[in-house]
């Protein structure tokens, strides 16, 4: 946990400290955006854009409780601008090698140790067609362990919008996982 001494000390303009800051932030950063976008170099970019931000509007944060929340919100919002440019220029294509991947490690149970490039393909293919919201909302709240109230402070959507999406987001991915196994 970030403690606010340490937030005080970087609004100070402390360097050494805004580092550690980073080296705290950033795992959990790329954590959400590695799983919300699936892609390994657009969840680096993120995750320092995220951080630039941080250093700009580090003054607003008054207490480190709030911190964590704030940058996930940040993270998913930088989250939401990539999805948006991925949909004007789409990249991902679903081939039968990703199916079969999917297979095998599903096969394998939970506790399977995944790479960062299998996890991706895992991952944008079955959270493809769900909405930018769904999306957001499932990985924070399946695959980060958050609960409803943090996932809706974190999106700014109602909570009773956040068991929506979280429900039409898991019946998509069971149909899509029932229908290739």
């Amino acid at each position: 946990m970030i403690d606010i001494q340490l937030i005080e000390q970087c609004r100070s303009g402390n360097f050494n400290n805004f580092r550690k800051l980073v080296e705290l932030t950033s795992p959990f950063a790329y954590s959400v955006a590695f799983r919300i976008l699936g892609n390994e170099d657009q969840a680096k970019d993120v995750v320092q854009e995220t951080m630039v931000t941080i250093w700009q509007q580090l003054k607003k944060i008054k207490t480190a409780e709030v911190y964590k929340t704030w940058i996930y919100r940040i993270v998913v919002n930088k989250c939401y601008d990539e999805m948006r440019k991925r949909k004007r220029n789409p990249e991902f294509v679903t081939d039968d090698h990703t199916w079969e991947l999917i297979s095998n490690r599903i096969s394998e149970g939970p506790s399977a140790a995944l790479e960062n490039k299998e996890t991706s393909k895992i991952i944008s293919v079955l959270t493809e067609r769900l909405s930018t919201k769904q999306k957001a909302v499932f990985v924070l709240s399946d695959l980060e362990g958050m609960s409803n109230d943090e996932v809706s402070e974190i999106t700014g959507i109602s909570k009773s919008a956040v068991k929506a999406n979280l429900y039409h987001a898991r019946k998509s991915i069971s149909e899509k996982v029932e229908k290739y196994l």
